[in-house]
């Protein structure tokens, strides 16, 4: 049975999909104004993760994620360098897109572009509107009525009286209630605008995804996905939009993966605590990244500091070193591949499916040990082939356990070189140079192994 942690029934429960064997899954993507940080590829990594096992056990899935290219942030970046809105945006996304890669996150079958939906998402205020669940204020903005909607605050728990009386909402007199937000902006000067029936203005940021959730998966799908800093109000207020709008449920399933946080504060570009993944890419394999991400339950919080991209890089080395030399077509272990399927089933436990790989690596290892070669190519196989579900050991073992370490670090060559000088020094047995060149290599990162009358060598 596959049971989902759903946010709007606060409890983990069975997915059920609208048709039979078929999964359509919308995730908030990324305001795109700036390079991406390693909590942007916390949400990356999750739903493909997610994506990767659902269509591994046999689901269908239809994975649509937006990009949000115009949007106040994008506005006032763009003006801050001096360029156009539409070349910071491209540029952005094709790093975003660069960034996804190293982390080896698959492309989603529907990217859909704010700018692309204009007209979707002015019909669906129009509708509102109809409805009586907008009105279009005398400023030239049009707003969603908070009061018009019964259900607002049930993903988030917030009633709008809680929210009132607890937090300090700025009196607008355009507005019939505080908390109504706006759905379409009016223009301001040498901002980017279209025609609408209330003047030209842009889109309100939460009306984007309930128009190109709608008409890429339809009003009524499984999964909606996201950050848990967009269970309110973005979130919230997609719901209420598109069922006002849509006149039935919009998902039948919240999920929310947690924030990546430093010295117990969300990271978060608006405060400053953050690293972008191009930084970490230049100290860290990409796969060492998704590691680290997956090393965790995707809806628990996730603590980045000083050593956890390291402790990552020593489980990776430890599960490669297992494939090392391995022939890897052997038939799977069916009860190692149960057990992962059950921790993938139980809300995507990654981090018991995790365990499930080093259980595996150490029955490659001792039976490598014992000379049972073919227990060893069966552990080995069945743990390349459920490493690549989670998006990781999809490299040859000697790539990554050789792999480039960036400037200044020695290249495999010379390394190389020194192995085979060590080698020579041993043989002729001049040990005080061999030792020396042991020592060289350690410092520069380089583990040896000698045995069986061989030296293999990796990167630490």
């Amino acid at each position: 049975m596959f049971t989902v942690y759903n946010t709007l029934s606060r409890e983990k429960v069975p997915f059920e999909p609208l048709e039979a064997g078929k999964v359509k899954l919308y995730a908030c993507g990324i305001t795109i104004y700036d390079q991406c940080h390693i909590g942007h590829a916390r949400a990356l990594i999750t739903y493909d993760t997610i994506c990767r096992h659902l269509r591994a056990t046999g689901w269908d899935v239809t994975y649509v994620r937006n990009i949000t290219d115009v949007d106040d942030k994008i506005i006032a970046r763009a003006e801050q360098n001096g360029e156009a809105i539409a070349d910071l945006t491209e540029r952005y996304i094709a790093a975003m897109d660069a960034d996804a890669a190293e982390l080896n996150v698959l492309p989603p079958d529907v990217q859909p572009r704010a700018t692309q939906w204009i007209d979707e998402m002015i019909a669906l205020i129009q509708t509102l509107i109809e409805k009586d669940h907008a009105y279009p204020g005398d400023n030239g903005d049009v707003y969603y009525a908070v009061e018009s909607f019964e259900g607002y605050g049930k993903l988030s728990g917030r009633s709008l009286e809680d929210q009132r009386a607890g937090e300090r909402i700025a009196v607008d007199e355009h507005k019939r209630h505080p908390l109504d937000f706006v759905l379409w902006k009016a223009a301001k000067p040498d901002e980017p605008q279209w025609e609408s029936p209330w003047g030209p203005g842009r889109p309100g940021w939460h009306i984007e995804c309930s128009a190109m959730a709608r008409h890429t998966l339809g009003e009524h799908f499984d999964i909606h996905g996201g950050g848990s800093d967009l269970i309110f109000p973005h979130h919230e207020n997609e719901i209420a939009q598109s069922e006002a709008a849509n006149g039935c449920t919009l998902a039948n399933y919240w999920v929310h993966n947690g924030m990546i946080t430093r010295d117990g504060e969300k990271m978060s570009k608006s405060l400053g605590n953050f690293d972008t993944v191009r930084d970490l890419l230049a100290l860290y394999h990409g796969e060492e990244i998704r590691f680290f991400v997956v090393s965790a339950q995707y809806r628990s919080p996730l603590a980045f500091g000083a050593g956890s991209l390291d402790q990552a890089r020593a489980g990776l080395t430890r599960l490669y070193n297992a494939l090392r030399d391995q022939p890897l077509d052997a038939a799977h272990d069916a009860a190692a591949v149960a057990r992962f399927d059950a921790a993938m089933n139980d809300d995507f436990n990654t981090p018991v499916a995790l365990s499930v790989l080093f259980d595996l690596a150490g029955d490659a290892n001792r039976a490598r040990d014992q000379a049972d070669a073919g227990a060893a190519a069966t552990a080995a196989s069945t743990l390349a082939a459920l490493g690549q579900r989670l998006g990781v050991l999809y490299l040859p073992a000697e790539d990554y356990l050789k792999r480039d370490a960036g400037e200044g670090a020695l290249s495999a060559e010379e390394v190389d070189a020194l192995v085979a000088e060590r080698i020579q020094a041993r043989a002729d047995k001049d040990f005080a140079r061999a030792d020396a060149i042991r020592v060289q290599l350690t410092e520069s990162g380089i583990t040896l192994e000698d045995a069986g009358g061989t030296t293999q060598w990796r990167r630490h």
